[in-house]
């Protein structure tokens, strides 16, 4: 079958997919988009998190079927969909119009678009705030799992200005690094939080 779906603001489509095929498969293999790392194929480890219509998934378990018309955002446009966010206002501090956003709907999340002149793995851009925490804090290590977190603790961000280390674990729960403490992605998550609250 053929898949058409937006990829960090592109549109993408993939040939003679088999129904088995997994939406990591098809960015990794299909796309060369690398980022999303596949550990174990399970669902249990979070290296291969994405956002799908602005929810994270693990696209390890979504059939490439399913995205069909959908937007992904992986690891590589990560700091372009920031910034698009940034601009646009999707998601971040909770508004004073009472109740806070849920992530960027599918309809928003189509607007913005990736630049013609960046390349597609996101060489060359400036980072996001989170990313840029990650390295200032010492959270990254071999790798391997930075991006599903870097993923997920985006999208933590998006609808929790101001999280709790509660909050932050939980987030992060479904993401297994086996280099770390945890405490400097922790530390990384807060440090983003803090500067995200000092630019509002």
């Amino acid at each position: 079958m053929r898949v058409n779906f937006t990829v960090n603001g592109r549109q993408q489509e993939a040939d003679d997919v088999w129904e088995g095929e997994s939406l990591l498969y098809v960015l990794r293999e299909r796309l060369g988009l690398p980022g999303s790392k596949n550990a174990c194929e399970q669902g249990e480890c979070g290296s291969c998190t994405v956002r799908l219509d602005g929810v994270p998934v693990c696209s390890c378990l979504v059939a490439a079927g399913q995205v069909e018309g959908r937007d992904v955002v992986t690891v590589e446009g990560l700091a372009d969909f920031a910034k698009q966010r940034e601009q646009h206002g999707h998601g971040g501090a909770c508004g004073t119009g009472g109740g806070c956003s849920k992530g960027v709907s599918t309809d928003e999340a189509k607007k913005w678009a990736a630049k013609p002149g960046d390349s597609q793995t996101g060489e060359g851009i400036e980072l996001s705030n989170i990313q840029q925490a990650f390295i200032d804090a010492g959270a990254v290590q071999c790798g391997f799992c930075t991006p599903g977190l870097l993923v997920q603790a985006d999208e933590l961000l998006e609808r929790n200005a101001d999280p709790s280390d509660q909050d932050i674990r939980e987030a992060l729960s479904g993401n297994l690094c086996r280099c770390t403490g945890y405490e400097k992605i922790l530390d990384a998550v807060r440090l983003a939080a803090a500067r995200q609250g000092e630019a509002v």
